[in-house]
């Protein structure tokens, strides 16, 4: 599951347009939100077990199922009956136990036979075979066999076959020897879901064989890991009727690419295509190719998110100590992220995909990733009935909507917002009173942005018959807000004095007649808007 991966921010700004239609110069950088949407679960190569099952479904063979996800390859039959799985290692003591008696047998041949219950042994591999006899060392290694027709059971957990002890520096290694196909009841049912088509499970059968004898461990004196390292094994307790029969119809039966057993690999979901090997593993192999897969829309996985993260905790998740400014994704050829370059205060980043999908928890790499950023704005105020111009980014998020709201309780429903080919997207705004803006999507939004609003404010000059006063309008018609009437005294403002608004004006009158001067008035904040102050009036002698 792995989709292309593009990010890159641009940058937002909020500048104020006034009448002689100026633009401010770029705010500073704000919060970008990013939000990701994926498809499918697992690496992406091989067969998907969910378009396994959907081909089940539709009435497909195990043969032609097995066909489709690992191009030319047959079905064959391995030589291999018996392998060495790895158990336990680096333990201090394991417990071994059987309901019917079992036997020992040491590597000097020495049988030691065993009443039923539990025997707990150390690095020392020393018996009790019976109440009250010595503990009766063996040398190494220490084969333990069930009795006829049961199984033992090792720290509780039944398997089938033997059990080989070995001694690791004070520690003990624990290895069960066992039929392939005894091996493969326990991984089968822990792989897919039992109640699956037969022709799934028989599918899930094969490519588990194959997976197991193509993978055998080198060098090591066992073949395989009982988990990721290669398959998940279970014992007994993974065993299920169902796919313990898709074991045994398909008996022997692996996929084969030529004469040699070909590597199966396999996952849950593709989300509608697999990826070939070469773009997620970077190596060429001719049966993994990327292939069209429309059967996996049963998967509650085929499609997923969104899922919101921050930009610092983007940053933090992926280890970096710079602040996350973009970041530009590419993209393999089944359209899955190869890699991820951030774009940072310090400088670009590459972050591998395979890092990227674990660090963030992602179920696949066949993601889209959404940005929305509003940047703070480059001016502090506005002027009533000017307008703002918004900018920003928004990218791979349907169809984003400019929301508003006065204090961040509640947001409006918000109109939609056009973008260009780079995802920048320009809005003009003419709010009323001092306004919070953000872009929302579903699934989130960005952090909002702060446009304050000031009143209009007008000074009138002093009039022939009424010289000792000075008037003025406030839009909008504020009652009881405070006005100063300032005079320009060098290059410092002085009050002169103060009066209040009432519907929208006010008048100050002075002791004479108003002295020549620059002045200007001055409204203090108020609900919903911020600070105005009033173009300069040269008032004559």
């Amino acid at each position: 599951m792995r989709a292309l991966l593009a990010l890159f921010i641009g940058v937002l700004t909020v500048a104020a347009v006034p009448a002689a239609g100026q633009q401010a110069p770029a705010s500073s950088y704000g919060e970008a939100v990013f939000l990701v949407s994926g498809r499918g679960w697992g690496h992406g190569v091989g067969m998907s077990q969910y378009g396994a099952y959907g081909q089940a479904q539709a009435g497909r063979t195990y043969a032609e199922i097995l066909g489709h996800y690992y191009s030319g390859t047959t079905i064959g039959r391995a030589g291999r009956k018996v392998v060495r799985v790895l158990l336990a290692e680096g333990r201090q003591a394991v417990t071994i136990s059987s309901t019917v008696p079992y036997t020992a047998v040491a590597a000097t041949g020495a049988v030691f036979k065993l009443p039923k219950g539990a025997l707990t042994l150390r690095s020392d591999l020393a018996l009790r075979p019976a109440a009250g006899v010595p503990p009766a060392p063996a040398k190494a290694p220490l084969v333990v066999r069930p009795g006829k027709k049961a199984v033992l059971a090792l720290d509780g957990k039944p398997y089938r076959g033997k059990l080989e002890l070995v001694p690791q520096g004070g520690f003990l290694r624990v290895v069960n020897v066992l039929p392939l196909e005894s091996y493969l009841q326990g991984v089968v049912a822990g792989e897919v879901p039992f109640s699956w088509p037969a022709e799934a499970l028989k599918a899930q059968a094969v490519a588990a064989r194959s997976y197991a004898l193509a993978g055998l461990v080198k060098g090591k004196p066992f073949d395989l890991y009982s988990d990721v390292r290669s398959q998940v094994y279970l014992g007994v307790l993974g065993e299920k009727p169902s796919t313990t029969k898709a074991v045994a119809d398909t008996a022997a039966e692996v996929v084969l690419y030529g004469a040699k057993v070909a590597t199966t690999y396999y996952f849950s979901t593709s989300g509608g295509k697999t990826a070939s090997a070469a773009d997620v593993f970077g190596f060429e192999v001719p049966y993994l190719q990327s292939r069209p897969d429309p059967w996996d829309k049963a998967s509650p996985y085929h499609r997923w998110g969104p899922v919101l993260l921050g930009a610092r905790t983007l940053q933090a998740k992926l280890g970096g100590t710079s602040r996350v400014l973009d970041a530009m994704g590419s993209a393999t050829r089944s359209g899955r992220l190869r890699s991820l370059v951030l774009s940072t205060t310090a400088g670009p980043e590459t972050i591998p995909a395979s890092l990227v999908r674990t660090a963030l928890g992602l179920r696949s790499t066949w993601i889209t990733v959404g940005v929305m950023r509003l940047d703070r704005p480059s001016v502090g105020t506005v002027t009533l009935g000017s307008s703002a111009r918004i900018s920003g980014v928004v990218r791979f998020l349907g169809t984003p909507r400019l929301a508003s709201s006065p204090d961040g309780s509640s947001w409006s429903a918000g109109t939609e917002v056009t973008f260009d080919k780079n995802g920048v997207v320009t809005a003009d705004v003419t709010p009323e009173r001092t306004m919070r803006y953000r872009l929302a999507a579903e699934g989130g939004a960005s952090p909002a942005v702060l446009v304050q609003v000031a009143p209009r404010i007008q000074l009138t000059r002093p009039t022939a018959i009424d010289p000792t006063t000075l008037r003025g309008t406030v839009r909008p018609r504020l009652t009881g807000a405070v006005v100063a009437i300032e005079r320009r005294k060098g290059t410092s403002w002085v009050v002169v004095g103060e009066t209040t608004a009432a519907a929208g004006a006010f008048s100050l009158t002075l002791d004479a007649a108003v002295p020549a001067g620059a002045y200007r008035a001055h409204v203090s904040p108020t609900a919903g808007y911020a600070a105005g102050t009033s173009p300069i009036l040269q008032v004559s002698g």
